[in-house]
């Protein structure tokens, strides 16, 4: 075949995909539909991360998984607006790495809400004036996002879904990289690109900033200056990229949870969320994590917090294997109950690694 032959070829295949995609979506809506006389809610976590790993294991190639992943998330985000609107509130400003995690989840066909800070965003998903929320927990090298914790001890919101994203720090810029007098960026990123900046832009006045979309937009603004954002920011403000990838850490890697009211189904590879607290007395500790080993349940997380009730109070934040509904977790559970004077389940969702 030439060149118009396979051209001729790819149109006809692409008439195809549109009616196939088209016909998809009339079921989708016809889904939606039943999802609202049941009072369900019309995102599913647990649908989606099932349709995402099945088109992976039929994936022959050559087209790669994440790329299929990409393609997949859109169509889920075109067939979910149309199912309802949804809207989405994070930590903001736009272009965030909290803002980029967002539209992984939810892709482009979805309605953002940038909001200042972490309570607001939990406000704003209590309030029903935005569907879900999401807020960073964790990162690979800086370690818990310990306000999201203190925001989880006092909400009724569920966590219904995480998102891991690898952070890829930027240096950006107007000026040329020798002309660069001033460093904006916020302090994790600052302390995550620590090593690089000392290699390379040792001399220059550093200023600490709100978010990294916050110093992308001050480089944006003032000569001679430059910011560590990410390429969303730098696209944003009309900005160089004058060194990809500076982050000291290969595996930088931050972890977001999405914040929602209806825990989903079980999907057979899950993890749960609980917060607990125990007695005031020796081994009160152990006994409650031996609850967890009698059940053979892997308990992949725990971080505790200041209960801010009463002085060397504390909460437990853990994370464990499996599904609220599956049994061996469900055992465990009610076990806890009994060696703790507080236990709450945070949420359980599709274990994304």
């Amino acid at each position: 075949m030439n060149i118009a032959e396979h051209r001729a070829a790819i149109d006809r295949i692409d008439e195809q995909i549109v009616r196939l995609i088209n016909e998809r979506t009339k079921h989708v809506l016809a889904i939606g539909q039943i999802k609202r006389k049941l009072g369900q809610e019309i995102y599913a976590p647990h649908r989606e991360e099932t349709v995402l790993r099945r088109i992976c294991q039929v994936n022959t190639g050559p087209m790669p998984n994440e790329a299929l992943r990409n393609i997949y998330r859109e169509i889920l985000s075109g067939s979910r607006a149309l199912e309802k609107p949804l809207t989405v509130a994070y930590l903001g400003p736009e272009a965030t790495f909290t803002h980029q995690a967002a539209i992984k989840k939810f892709g482009h066909s979805t309605n953002y809400l940038p909001l200042k800070t972490i309570p607001d965003v939990f406000a704003e998903v209590s309030r029903r004036t935005a569907d879900y929320g999401v807020v960073p927990i964790e990162n690979s090298t800086e370690g818990v996002v310990t306000h999201t914790l203190d925001m989880l001890i006092d909400s009724d919101l569920k966590i219904v879904a995480q998102i891991i994203l690898p952070i890829q720090h930027c240096l950006v810029a107007k000026s040329a990289k020798t002309n660069i007098r001033k460093l904006y960026s916020h302090p994790q990123a600052l302390a995550q690109c620590r090593r690089w900046i000392h290699e390379n832009l040792s001399y220059v006045d550093i200023i600490e900033t709100s978010s990294t979309a916050r110093a992308a937009e001050l480089a944006a603004k003032n000569p001679n200056s430059a910011a560590i954002a990410s390429a969303l920011a730098a696209e944003k403000f009309g900005l160089k990229i004058l060194a990809s990838d500076i982050q000291d850490s290969s595996t930088n890697i931050t972890r977001f949870l999405v914040l929602g009211r209806q825990i989903p189904p079980p999907t057979g590879n899950d993890k749960t969320s609980l917060l607990f607290a125990v007695a005031d007395r020796v081994g009160a500790l152990h006994d409650a994590l031996a609850c967890f080993k009698r059940h053979k349940i892997n308990l992949t997380k725990i971080e505790s917090r200041p209960s801010k009730r009463r002085a060397w109070e504390y909460y437990f934040f853990a994370e464990c294997e499996g599904h609220m509904e599956d049994t061996p977790v469900k055992k465990a559970i009610k076990l806890l109950e009994h060696h703790c004077t507080f236990v709450r389940i945070l949420g359980s969702y599709p274990n994304t690694e």
